[in-house]
């Protein structure tokens, strides 16, 4: 154990005296900050907008049921795994956290570009992280689905094939839950994987350009 401490070290030691790596850092974790400040308020204003109803012929298929504490064990559980993981990787943890803000600036912009009223038999799932940011029940933040996004991040910014497939498995039961609790609309749910992958690419390619 005392090794792989010493090799925790010697890593984020190594790495943070790269200028740039560290400059890069520094500027993702500002842009991470500005997010959560600006998010609340953002989500405010989506939920006090009406939007349209979508026919979903999947969700049609079952009615809900409220499988919030499922959701939400998974979804935290591979949060902390991943931090854990990744914070041996300092590169890879920046990639991460550069493409989860990301994932969140594609958010808000589908989101203000595409207003949507929920599903009619939606089970409110609430966040406990998000809605500490907000001021009420959210049930328009439809798309994308940002949880199942930030699981498929996850997924691809893991190393090692356990935890790749560790992860794959979370995010297909949290866009399953999520659909069970008519929480997202299925194209909220099927559209989430191509936009964590994009933001995970872009992300990846000006880390490793900059600061390398």
């Amino acid at each position: 154990m005392e090794i792989n401490l010493n090799i925790w070290r010697e890593n984020w030691k190594s790495t943070w005296q790269n200028n740039i790596f560290r400059i890069h850092f520094i500027l993702t974790v500002m842009l991470f900050i500005i997010i959560i400040v600006v998010y609340g308020p953002f989500l405010d204003y989506i939920e006090a907008r009406s939007g349209i109803i979508i026919t979903d012929p999947v969700l049609n298929l079952f009615s809900p049921l409220d499988v919030t504490w499922y959701t939400f064990s998974i979804i935290y559980l591979s949060v902390v795994v991943a931090l854990v993981h990744l914070s041996w990787q300092p590169h890879q943890l920046l990639i991460t956290f550069q493409a989860y803000s990301f994932i969140a600036l594609a958010r808000m912009a589908s989101m203000y570009l595409t207003p949507l009223d929920p599903p009619p038999l939606l089970i409110p799932l609430e966040d406990p992280f998000v809605q500490s940011l907000s001021t009420g029940v959210l049930t328009r933040d439809l798309f994308f689905s940002g949880h199942t996004s930030t699981l498929l991040l996850l997924h691809l910014s893991s190393t090692g094939r356990k935890m790749k497939i560790f992860f794959l498995i979370c995010t297909i039961l949290v866009g399953l839950l999520v659909l069970w609790q008519h929480v997202h609309y299925s194209i909220d749910v099927l559209a989430a994987p191509f936009y964590a992958y994009s933001c995970y690419k872009v992300s990846s390619f000006l880390t490793t350009k900059v600061t390398k």
